[in-house]
């Protein structure tokens, strides 16, 4: 179970002035799958409309209504071939263009729309803020949360994202920390439950 008080703590920080989110990549796809063109930009490049308009896509995984329409699901011991993609990009802050490439191309092989669509993918660094035994929190971060937030949006005219329709948050956040077997999912509406496919995983225990 995803315990809601930890997806507001990160969400609580995705404003213009609050956020950490260092970088921003993804893909343009067509319906079909083929790929139409990519991006990776350092995020603080982005002008302030840019900024708040992409938190919004990305504020959406971890915001979604908590075990209903954003689930914990683990990644089995004998299948781990995108949990392992997934941390090269994580701990690359997304500047491996080779490994987006890779990831883009996998969602694409399996991805079922009847529209073109974005995959948008950011890289955040949370300092966990440290606290005494009172939990009044202390002066110092203690520990860094680095992960990574991935949004599959409709695209409407000149590539502009709608809503997102699935995604997830990985790793999962836990107890103040990073849970590497776990990815917390997104399905608007529990539709397209081809993303547990591309990912690779089942529900956690």
């Amino acid at each position: 179970m995803i315990n809601r008080e930890d997806m507001l703590l990160l969400t609580r920080r995705m404003t213009g002035k609050r956020n950490s989110v260092t970088r921003i990549a993804g893909s343009y796809m067509d319906c079909e799958g083929e790929i139409d063109g990519t991006f990776n930009t350092n995020f603080l490049k982005l002008t302030p409309a840019e900024k708040e308009k992409n938190l919004a896509i990305a504020k959406t995984i971890p915001f979604a209504d908590t075990n209903r329409e954003l689930k914990r699901y683990a990644f089995p011991e004998d299948s781990r071939m995108m949990q392992g993609l997934l941390l090269k990009i994580r701990d690359c802050g997304l500047k491996n263009d080779a490994l987006m490439d890779t990831f883009y191309e996998i969602v694409a092989e399996q991805y079922q729309t009847d529209q073109d669509y974005g995959v948008f993918v950011f890289h955040d660094r949370y300092d966990i803020p440290a606290k005494g035994k009172d939990k009044e929190r202390l002066g110092e971060s203690e520990a860094t949360f680095e992960y990574l937030i991935c949004a599959i949006c409709p695209l409407v005219e000149d590539y502009e994202p709608g809503k997102p329709e699935c995604g997830f948050l990985y790793p999962a956040f836990e107890d103040g920390g990073a849970a590497l077997d776990f990815v917390d999912v997104f399905r608007a509406g529990g539709k397209h439950g081809e993303i547990l496919q591309i990912l690779g995983v089942s529900p956690k225990p």
